[in-house]
């Protein structure tokens, strides 16, 4: 890819995904409020999995195909989506298809920064954003820096994984760190947010 960024159909594409965005975000507020008043998820924490058990099969396969869309176009907020996950599917398949899922989407997104380069990132987050992370690039510790991101919950994991597929990083150590990383942070942000209440509420 030839520096299109300042070519009409990237600044379309642009505005597109910018929109998508937007309304990935109301469209998890709605959610939210969703399980938080119409299923009394936080008195009733089984009542999403009561409600998919039905379509149990095809809940699966769809929060699957999520979660890894989530990761490779990072416009929907993937924490909301991973703690969807435990509360549909219990905490041994929730965090299977947590994981699995996120894997594979990081996977496709550090190969598709390879193929694509910088415009790729620049479809979602803004060029002053991007040479923010781009510093870091230069850093002989990068490496750890990618390793602490990928295990830490509240990184921005995704942007950390595109401006990843500008280093010279293979893929087997990019693979490495993200099957060792992940599950922690994953099993960290799950957890706190469905079951840090109630821990917190015990201590105090």
């Amino acid at each position: 890819m030839n520096n299109p960024t300042g070519n009409k159909r990237y600044q379309r594409w642009q505005k597109i995904i910018h929109f998508l965005g937007f309304v990935s975000i109301l469209f998890t507020i709605i959610l939210i409020a969703y399980l938080l008043k119409g299923l009394d998820i936080m008195n009733k924490p089984d009542a999403l999995a009561e409600l998919i058990r039905g379509h149990y099969f095809l809940g699966t396969i769809i929060f699957f195909l999520i979660q890894i869309i989530q990761v490779v176009i990072p416009i929907i907020p993937g924490g909301v989506t991973t703690v969807v996950g435990f509360l549909a599917f219990g905490p041994v398949m929730g965090f299977l298809l947590n994981y699995i899922g996120i894997l594979i989407g990081s996977i496709l997104l550090f190969w598709l920064v390879r193929r694509f380069g910088r415009p790729f990132i620049l479809l979602f987050i803004d060029e002053k954003r991007l040479e923010k992370f781009e510093h870091k690039l230069s850093n002989p510790t990068y490496d750890t820096f990618f390793a602490l991101s990928m295990l830490s919950p509240v990184s921005p994991a995704d942007i950390i994984v595109m401006v990843t597929g500008l280093t010279k990083m293979s893929y087997r150590k990019f693979l490495l760190i993200i099957i060792l990383c992940k599950p922690l942070s994953i099993f960290c942000y799950g957890y706190f947010w469905i079951y840090g209440g109630t821990l917190l509420g015990k201590i105090f």
